[in-house]
Formats: C-alpha cells, sequence, structure tokens
C-alpha cells in the first residue's frame, strides 16, 4: 500500500488531483459548519444579489478587521432593470465561529448583516451555501451507485465466465440487450414518469438505482473475459481437487484476482455518474427544488443574461468539471500503476 501511494504521489497530476478530491469531500462534509446560512434559508428581497466585497482596509487606509456592506436593491430606470449598490452608512464584520441560530458556523457576519461570497440565486439564496449542500448529492452519487454496479458485474460476470457453455451464452447474450438499450434516454423516461409526490431524498434513492441498473452490464463483460483466463490456473483447478464448491471457487479465489481492475473501473466510472445526476437535475429530472445539488443549480445558468450579468451562478459548473477532471486523472494513473503491462513505464 505505501509503495502504491508512493508511485501515485510521483504523479503531479495525480497528487493534486487526490488533494482536491480530499479538500471537497472534506468541504461537502462539514457543509453545515462551513456553510454561512442554511439549506433553507432564502431572502427574496436579495435576488440576484451580487457576490458581496470584503474589505480588509479602511477609508483612511489602515488595516481592519474584514468587513463588508449590506446592499440596497435599486430599479433602474434608464436601463429598465433592478440594480444592487452598497450601503456603506453601516459596516458589518465579519466574525469567526458565530452562532446562528443555535448552530456554529466557521465565519458569518454581525447581526443585520448579509454576506453572500458567490451571490445569490433567483430566489435569494446564498449560492456559496447551496454549492456545499448540493455536493452532498452531487458527489456522492457516483459511490452509491457502485455500490449497487460491481457486487452485480462482479458475480454476474464471475458466474458467466466460470460455467461458460450455454450459461455464458444466454447470460451474456441477456448482457447485451441491456447495453443496447440507450442509458441516457432510458434516464429521462424513468426519471420523467417517477411520482410528482416524491421527496428528493426517494427521488435520488430511484436515481441511483436507474443509474446502477444500466451500468453493470458492460462491466460484467468485461470480468467474464477475465474470468476465462483464471479459471484454467492452476489454484483454481487444486480447490476444485480438494471439494470447493463453485461458489467458493468464484467468489473466494477467482474474482479476488480482478481486483486491480476493479479498482480502476471504480475510479473511472464515478465521473460518468456525477454527470449523469447533473444532466438529469439540469434537465429538471432529476434532484428537485428547493433542493440543491449541482445540477440543478447549474440550470439557472442557461439563461443568455445570466451567463453575461450574473457568472456567479455559473460556478456548479466549474465545480463539476474539477471533480470530473481530478477522478479522471486520478483513475488513468491509477490505472497504469495497477496495470502490470505499463509498471515498466513507471
Amino acid at each position: 500500500m505505501r509503495e502504491f501511494f508512493a508511485k501515485l504521489f510521483q504523479d503531479k497530476f495525480a497528487r493534486i488531483s487526490f488533494f482536491t478530491l480530499v479538500v471537497l469531500y472534506l468541504i461537502i462534509l462539514f457543509a453545515n459548519f462551513i456553510a454561512p446560512y442554511s439549506s433553507s434559508y432564502s431572502n427574496r428581497d436579495k435576488a440576484y444579489a451580487p457576490p458581496s466585497k470584503v474589505y480588509t482596509i479602511d477609508e483612511k487606509g489602515k488595516l481592519s478587521r474584514p468587513y463588508t456592506y449590506n446592499y440596497i436593491r435599486e430599479f433602474e430606470p434608464t436601463l429598465m432593470q433592478t440594480i444592487y449598490k452598497q450601503d456603506r452608512s453601516q459596516k458589518y464584520y465579519l466574525k469567526l465561529l458565530p452562532k446562528v441560530g443555535g448552530k456554529r458556523h466557521l465565519f458569518g457576519v454581525q447581526d443585520g448583516g448579509e454576506l453572500y461570497l458567490l451571490g445569490t440565486d433567483i430566489n435569494g439564496r446564498d449560492v456559496f451555501s447551496r454549492l456545499l449542500f448540493g455536493g452532498r448529492i452531487s458527489m456522492t452519487v457516483g459511490f452509491l451507485a457502485l455500490l449497487i454496479v460491481f457486487p452485480i458485474g462482479l458475480l454476474y460476470g464471475g458466474i458467466s465466465g466460470y460455467f461458460g457453455g450455454i450459461v455464458d451464452t444466454l447470460m451474456m447474450r441477456f448482457a447485451e440487450a441491456v447495453m443496447a438499450i440507450p442509458s441516457f434516454y432510458l434516464l429521462i423516461i424513468l426519471a420523467a414518469i417517477l411520482p410528482t409526490g416524491m421527496t428528493s431524498v426517494q427521488r435520488f434513492g430511484l436515481i441511483v438505482v436507474i443509474l446502477a441498473l444500466i451500468g453493470w452490464a458492460g462491466f460484467a463483460r468485461v470480468v467474464r473475459g477475465m474470468v476465462l483466463s483464471i479459471k484454467n490456473e492452476d489454484f483454481v483447478s487444486a480447490a476444485k481437487t480438494i471439494g470447493a464448491s463453485n461458489l467458493r471457487i468464484i467468489l473466494k479465489h477467482i474474482l479476488p484476482q480482478t481486483t486491480s481492475y476493479v479498482i480502476i473501473a471504480m475510479t473511472l466510472s464515478i465521473p460518468s455518474y456525477i454527470l449523469a445526476e447533473s444532466g438529469l437535475s439540469f434537465l429538471g429530472l432529476g434532484i428537485q427544488q428547493p433542493d440543491a445539488s449541482w445540477g440543478n443549480m447549474l440550470k439557472e445558468a442557461q439563461e443568455f443574461t445570466n451567463i453575461f450579468y450574473r457568472p456567479w451562478l455559473l460556478t456548479p459548473g466549474i465545480l463539476i468539471f474539477i471533480a470530473v477532471l481530478s477522478f479522471n486523472l486520478l483513475g488513468d494513473v491509477i490505472r497504469d500503476i495497477l496495470d502490470p503491462k505499463s509498471q515498466k513505464r513507471i
């Protein structure tokens, strides 16, 4: 294990990706503590408020405690739009570990002050806080789906490859039929017919199951191919000789030999699940408002005016890009380390 991590951290991009993902998961794990507002916070009077400006220099040019100003919402008749101006009549100083609603937060602002690090959305909800809470869904959907995909794929592919013959033929034809289903369109259909009265937690669980049930077949085919070559090894013949059952041979002797591939496949599969959930939520078929996910948050940025005048709404897309890129870079390096054919290049 120590040698594995030593090789992993030799690659600069893998090292950066690893620590990036660690930071992301730590942030979403402690979202309740880090986020300055709760997941249900909303201030309709501050819809589309720009990010708060934090100052550390006062009017006299001297170093000061970090402070900010509240925004005043006004209608500009010339531009025919709502604008925000800073109310410089009152400073609001930032505070560490303030107590808000009976809970401690990492940082906040004095009573009466408003702090929007990444602005607000159309409902006056703090984008920064929602990014942290939304990340819990977007960053965990892949792992939850893998808990279903890989046990099914391993067992299905292991049984098919081990027994061979008519069993292998029938099982693989069924797997190919599942693979032939256009997955994204199936996701849209299944998500669209879900009952409207479902909670976001229930909808999230069903989306995970749907993603998993259409993703196991391709993995099972690869495992089956590996089992076909492994089952003729001497240690498998020895296990048969001592009277081990077929199920024990598959679970205890053959499938553990596929560990390297499983680790690689898991790392490289997570980004696709993140993108699938984000795509469904972006289309309005995944996690529903007011619950947050990076996909449904990004939906607000599809409007032309928001892209140009409210660029802070694009931050969920940036985080999706960073997370997916980090998983892909990390997966590529893990593949190079664990793949015997690439050991000589490391």
